[in-house]
């Protein structure tokens, strides 16, 4: 009986444990993901903003970063830097328009996803690497 009640016990503590490991992917390349974007060899990105948002100061200049975040957190990026890490340095948000149309293709042909853009009908969902918008 002490065997059994240690048992009920040990499961009831891991469950949560458990629950908490469920966890969402999304991929460069589809139409829900927005965090960082490394331009790499890509064609030249087409901004909201022409020059780059800083939220914080600091010593010594960090070269600036390319994020794709929804357009309601760029105009209020005081609030919403820190989800991505990038409260202290420059960042350029770059239009949805080439994230779809010229980034998404560059991106699957150089890392062989295939030349195909799904522009949101939820082909691939949950089928990349890339664990939504933290970096």
């Amino acid at each position: 009986m002490k065997t059994l009640m240690g048992l009920i016990a040990t499961m009831l503590v891991a469950a949560p444990t458990l629950a908490a490991d469920v966890g969402v992917s999304i991929s460069i390349g589809e139409p829900n993901f927005y965090g960082r974007i490394d331009i790499g060899g890509a064609p030249p990105p087409v901004l909201v903003y022409s020059q780059p948002v800083v939220v914080m100061q600091v010593p010594q200049a960090a070269p600036p970063i390319y994020l794709r975040v929804p357009p309601d957190q760029s105009g209020n990026w005081k609030q919403y830097c820190g989800a991505y890490g990038a409260c202290d340095r420059p960042v350029y948000f770059v239009q949805d328009s080439w994230y779809h149309d010229v980034y998404t293709p560059h991106y699957r042909k150089q890392h062989g996803h295939g030349g195909g853009d799904d522009h949101g009908n939820g082909k691939n969902k949950g089928k990349g690497h890339d664990k939504g918008h933290k970096n």
